[in-house]
């Protein structure tokens, strides 16, 4: 993307009124495209001049494909790869590759530091909002990993730290996302955030982020909480971010004593601007003597060495009894200023604020001499000098010679000021037509360029709006493979209405028998009690994934094969104590894939009816085969990845429902950690509905299939847990045609093709999320009921088809984009063949494009019990 399109692009991502949107300050600001100059890319050292620092441009293969230092990385992580963007922007996102030149590279950072700098000469520390300085890289040298900074940094310039486990080669391609910083605020002071005391505990108000010094009673110098465009809630003891303490998003100061109580805080621009208003973001809650300002006195300064001009005054009401967080606009006038003071007078006894903005425009300064005082316009300076000279040669001449001589002087001095006016116009008019000339060359060859790199910049922006807040996610350029033309079977219906099969499911092959030689690694890890290696590199979930931990806060983890489970609202009662699982008794069938911590195995239970009850599913038929899945932690597991594990066996034990897949027990003890859970007979819905079996099911019994989801999802909904990933690949079938819902479909390498291209361990399964859900990682009861829409239009076509088969996963994410707008052009499933145009308005309500709009698990449970004629 070029300089002027990304211009174009940036303008969007503040408001008129100068509000800050992050959610549109995610451009690429120009290593890919070229945007950025090699001049303006450098590095600590190179290994060669192949590898120098212009070629660590992501996406690009330049020279040997990327840069790479000349020393280790490991273990001093002094080697760096430096951008000067040219001016300050808005820094949102990094997006970080190794080096595959072809497949002749294989080096890539494990992890990197970042450096920023405003100024080029006080470099600063990013760390995130828990104090955290290292960020999560690469697992392969061709995939992209995006990265969230949040806190996002204002920089001209920044600097990437790689880091390696041990001595290694490291390579690396680099891409920064974000914006202008319009605003140009180079820096505000403000007294330390004070401590409110209440009965439920202390809460902390002070500035957090803020990345100025600390020498003497107040922080100067840089920037923090207050401008870095996250606005806090209504309740200020709530923070918009998890795991952080209460009052975060706010900046307090309590009331000093004294006559006119007042905080200052004083702003810098980076250069001479015409300040029209400040908005401030208040919080107002009178039960907490928390209220916004009675009055404010600014006071204006265009430059360091000037004095303080004489200060406007601006008086405000108290917001009064009615809570909540809300913006107070200050009149600034038009004043010219690049120094503001402000006085913020107390109207009770906490002000608290979480931003502040302003709207305004950069003026044009004077040029100065070296000695710093203001130069005057050429004109007035050769006219003031004219008449210095002038007055000083007619002192030597008679009267009247003195007056022609000053008339001739005059007409000799408009004559010339006239010539260098004539002059001067036509250098101008020349030096504009070159320009013109020059710039449509450039147009001409951009217009080129940007037909050639259409769809990567396309991909390019794609990448940038799948990465929300928070999440990790890994872009595989590989293009997926063809799924050919979708199999689409008109069923005819039965001729007599509603017709239940004959038992379709005794028809279907048995189990597999004993475990084949391949399987006997599995088979051991499972039943054999193995060592802790001694070395090698583990596997960290990447950072951003959330999911429900012991107190019901998030924890992070990865988000492949691990439970989807998660947690909306408040936490459930505490679970009981996990059932032990007689490890001897499981025997191996097959590998089902590989999920988070490990294996997903199935087994075999020998004599089930000897279990004790925890461990045995309430209704199992006597002589009757049981089938388990068995979740088995890698030997060389962390200790958070073992806790991690066991929360999630906990999890799981919370969940006691008919249509809910059953934890029937932990294997501890010597031997890998394993979490067993029911599997049932027939295996995942997708596979059972798209083979034979599926052919003579009538639509009462595939009504019969949905409502059973639909009452398992109302149990898990009820307990405020959100499910992320239904589909009928993620339900299993068992005896009787009793449907469960699960939740490991992700883990098996059959459904790859289900979830969005990713290359790592970060897999979206796009086309059953709500659009909420691509653009901006909110999952709710309501996005599983979008969710359960697609998986009933699964079931109603016999899975015979993909949803949204004719379009790409480009294509989906876009489609997202189209509901989130609401301008007619989004796309919906269409009706499957033989099913009422009722139950597609059911599915239809599914999809609507408020989240409140959508029924609720209970509603959707009873439609479907009438619609099969079952309630």
């Amino acid at each position: 993307m070029g300089v002027l399109p990304l211009l174009l692009l940036a303008v969007g991502t503040r408001a008129m009124d100068g509000r800050l949107d992050l959610g549109r300050c995610r451009f690429a600001l120009g290593m890919e495209d070229g945007s950025i100059p090699d001049s303006r890319i450098s590095a600590s050292s190179a290994w060669s001049d192949s590898t120098a620092a212009h070629h660590g441009r992501l996406g690009r293969s330049d020279g040997d494909g990327a840069w790479c230092p000349a020393g280790p990385v490991f273990p001093e992580e002094e080697e760096f790869l430096e951008v000067d963007l040219g001016r300050l922007h808005l820094v949102t996102l990094v997006g970080t590759q190794g080096r595959h030149a072809g497949g002749h590279g294989r080096e890539f950072a494990h992890g990197y530091r970042l450096r920023y700098s405003r100024d080029q000469r006080r470099w600063l520390r990013w760390r995130d909002r828990w104090g955290t300085e290292i960020i999560g890289g690469n697992e392969d040298p061709q995939g992209v990993v995006l990265k969230d900074l949040s806190p996002p940094v204002v920089a001209r310039a920044l600097r990437v730290y790689p880091r390696a486990p041990r001595a290694m080669s490291v390579c690396l391609r680099l891409e920064l996302y974000g914006c202008p910083w319009d605003v140009g605020l180079l820096s505000y002071t403000a007294p330390r955030g004070q401590v409110m005391v209440l009965d439920t505990g202390p809460v902390v108000l002070n500035d957090s982020t803020y990345d100025g010094s600390s020498v003497g009673p107040r922080p100067f110098g840089g920037l923090g909480q207050l401008v870095d465009g996250v606005l806090g809630l209504d309740d200020f003891l709530r923070s918009r971010e998890r795991r952080l303490w209460s009052g975060y998003d706010y900046v307090g100061w309590r009331r000093p004593p004294g006559p006119q109580p007042h905080v200052e805080l004083e702003f810098e621009f980076e250069k001479l601007r015409r300040l029209h208003a400040m908005q401030v973001h208040c919080s107002v809650v009178p039960t907490r003597s928390v209220d916004a300002f009675t009055a404010v006195e600014c006071r204006f300064k265009q430059s360091l060495a000037r004095p303080w001009e004489e200060p406007s005054s601006t008086s405000h009401s108290p917001m009064g009894a009615t809570a909540g967080a809300r913006w107070v606009t200050v009149a600034l006038g038009g004043r010219r200023a690049r120094f503001l003071q402000c006085r913020f007078f107390f109207a009770a006894e906490w002000m608290l604020f979480s931003e502040v903005t302003f709207h305004s425009e950069v003026v044009a300064e004077a040029p100065r001499p070296s000695g710093g005082s203001p130069v005057a316009p050429p004109e007035a300076s050769v006219g003031a000098a004219g008449i210095a000279d002038d007055s000083a040669a007619a002192a030597a001449l008679p009267p009247r010679a003195t007056a022609a001589a000053t008339a001739a002087a005059t007409a000799a001095a408009t004559a010339e000021r006239g010539a260098a006016a004539v002059l001067e116009g036509s250098l101008g008019a020349l030096i504009l037509l070159l320009v013109g000339i020059i710039v449509l060359i450039l147009w001409g060859h951009r217009w080129k360029s940007a037909l050639g790199k259409g769809r990567r910049r396309w991909e390019e922006e794609l990448r940038v709006q799948l990465s929300v807040p928070g999440d990790t996610v890994v872009i595989n350029n590989a293009t997926a493979p063809s799924r050919g033309p979708p199999r689409y079977e008109r069923i005819p219906p039965s001729p007599g209405g509603y017709r239940e099969p004959t038992r379709p499911w005794a028809t279907l092959p048995p189990a597999p028998p004993g475990p084949a030689p391949s399987d006997t690694a599995a088979y051991r890890l499972l039943l054999t009690t193995y060592a802790r290696p001694r070395g090698g590199p583990t596997r960290q979930p990447p950072a951003g994934t959330k999911r429900l931990n012991t107190d019901g806060a998030y924890a992070e983890a990865d988000v492949t094969g691990g439970s989807a489970y998660a947690l909306a609202g408040p936490a459930p009662a505490p679970s009981p104590p996990l059932p032990a699982f007689p490890r001897g008794r499981l025997r191996f069938r097959q590998k089902l894939g590989e999920g988070q911590f490990g294996e997903v195995l199935l087994c075999e239970v020998q004599e089930p009816q000897a279990l004790p009850p925890p461990s045995r599913p309430p209704a199992l038929p006597p002589g009757r085969p049981l089938l388990v899945a068995v979740k088995v932690l890698r030997p060389n597991a962390t200790k958070n990845a073992r806790r991690d594990f066991l929360q999630e066996a906990r999890t799981l034990g919370r969940l006691r429902d008919p249509n809910i897949v059953r934890l029937l027990g932990v294997c501890a003890g010597a031997g890998p950690l394993c979490i067993i859970t029911e599997y049932m007979e027939h295996g995942d819905l997708h596979q059972f509905l798209g083979g034979p079996s599926g052919d003579n099911l009538s639509l009462r019994t595939l009504l019969h299939v949905g409502a059973q989801i639909a009452s398992g999802m109302r149990f898990l909904s009820g307990l405020n847990f959100v499910h992320r990933d239904l589909a009928t690949r993620n339900c299993l079938v068992g005896e009787g045609f009793t449907v469960k819902v699960a939740d490991f479909g992700m883990s098996r390498h059959l459904y790859g093709s289900h979830y969005y291209r990713v290359r790592g361990r970060a897999l979206l399964p796009i086309r059953w999320m709500a659009w909420e859900c691509i653009l901006m990682g909110t999952f709710t009861p309501a996005s599983d009921a979008w969710a359960f829409g697609v998986t009933l239009w699964e079931v109603l076509t016999r899975c015979r088809e993909q949803p949204y088969g004719r379009l790409s996963d480009e294509q989906v994410i876009a489609n997202a984009g189209h509901h989130f707008r609401a301008q007619g052009r989004q796309e919906y499933l269409p009706c499957p063949p033989s099913c009422p145009p009722a139950l597609h308005e059911v599915m239809l309500r599914c999809w609507a494009r408020d989240a409140d709009d959508r029924p609720t698990f209970g509603l959707l449970h009873r439609l479907l019990r009438h619609q099969a004629g079952l309630a």
